[in-house]
């Protein structure tokens, strides 16, 4: 098991570059790519639009339906309101794109699906312990996971779900015994590795980055045992994973685990993350504002590199003023899938100006 170096170890990188934003779309929340498509929604509706090659604008861009999710009756209304949308945590909460050309998302108290040709999401999956999980992976071979993500003070066991059939019915691949971890943070697709990697917290020895077989029948460790190994984002490449640290308890850090099992602390960054990808071979984090004794910073903020080594923040937008715990922290999120555009797409919540936005920014050579 590899251990997790105290201090910095990667140079940085004086080369600049930066973001400039092309699009910005209010009230709409982006949720994955798939190639040159971006999929985002607006409360209990799926857009998508194809984002076309070289420079950009708002009206360059056509959202078309995809479909929909009959919510509960009063969600209807809550979810028209910017505020009152925050406060009960409406829409849509992740996505992945089938390779048969169906869906699968993550709705509150519901896992949902979206066969190929029909036009209205159906529920296939009621979730009895949490409201959602933070991330739903599809794999080339057809398998659709997730894990259990839910408050657990107990520590009873937790599960990973399947699903073989295009997300219509669900199965528990793999259950963590009771009293080993909180919760699934995330479980990320590697197909450079052919494999799963399952991030899991919060506390203690719960806090793993952990390699899965597609069966599950080998899980191994390979980070564990402190708040530097507490994490939710992390990116495959060729040369590694990325992924960032996720706690208000110390300071936060992006790291390498190259394909040799070394690790490298390549930057500090202002407080927690939960949200990463990759465009081309540039590779972003993003943090969240959060109540913490350590991470005092009240901006959001996007950190970015050219080439994995040298790190800078690129993005930033503060805090609202509505109370966090209520309405929200701040945060900016970053959709999964694989984008072969050459824009960054951004959704920020519960920042000034550009709350519950989704903005789409040229990543300039």
């Amino acid at each position: 098991m590899t251990s997790l170096p105290a201090q910095m170890t990667a140079p940085g990188d004086a080369q600049s570059w930066n973001l400039v934003r092309a699009a910005r779309f209010p009230r709409l929340r982006a949720l994955a790519w798939s190639g040159a498509s971006l999929y985002a929604s607006r409360g209990y509706h799926l857009l998508r639009a194809r984002i076309p090659h070289g420079q950009i604008s708002s009206a360059d861009l056509s959202w078309e339906s995809v479909a929909s999710y009959p919510p509960a009756w009063w969600r209807n209304f809550s979810s028209a309101i910017r505020l009152s949308s925050r406060f009960v945590r409406d829409g849509f909460h992740a996505l992945t794109v089938l390779r048969s050309g169906g869906l699968v998302a993550a709705v509150p108290g519901s896992i949902v699906t979206l066969r190929t040709g029909e036009s209205q999401f159906r529920p296939t999956h009621h979730i009895t312990r949490g409201t959602r999980p933070l991330h739903i992976t599809a794999v080339p071979g057809g398998a659709i996971f997730w894990g259990e993500y839910f408050d657990n003070p107990s520590r009873d066991e937790v599960h990973i779900y399947v699903s073989a059939d295009d997300g219509i019915t669900w199965n528990v691949a793999y259950t963590f015994p009771k009293s080993t971890i909180r919760h699934v943070h995330n479980i990320v697709f590697d197909r450079w590795g052919d494999c799963l990697w399952l991030l899991t917290g919060d506390y203690g020895d719960e806090c793993r980055i952990l390699r899965a077989s597609f069966d599950f029948s080998r899980v191994e460790t390979v980070l564990q045992g402190n708040q530097q190994a507490r994490a939710v984002a992390l990116v495959p490449a060729e040369e590694g994973l990325y992924f960032s640290s996720d706690t208000p308890l110390e300071a936060n850090h992006i790291y390498r685990l190259d394909r040799h099992g070394k690790l490298l602390q390549l930057a500090p960054i202002s407080s927690s993350s939960i949200y990463g990808c990759r465009r081309g071979r540039d590779v972003f984090f993003s943090t969240m504002v959060e109540p913490s004794a350590v991470n005092t910073d009240r901006s959001v903020r996007v950190y970015g590199s050219r080439n994995g080594a040298g790190w800078r923040p690129l993005l930033s937008w503060k805090k609202d003023v509505w109370p966090m715990g209520l309405f929200q922290y701040g945060n900016a999120f970053l959709p999964d899938g694989e984008n072969s555009t050459e824009c960054l797409a951004v959704t920020t919540v519960a920042v000034e100006s550009d709350d519950m936005t989704t903005s789409l920014y040229s990543v300039a050579p």
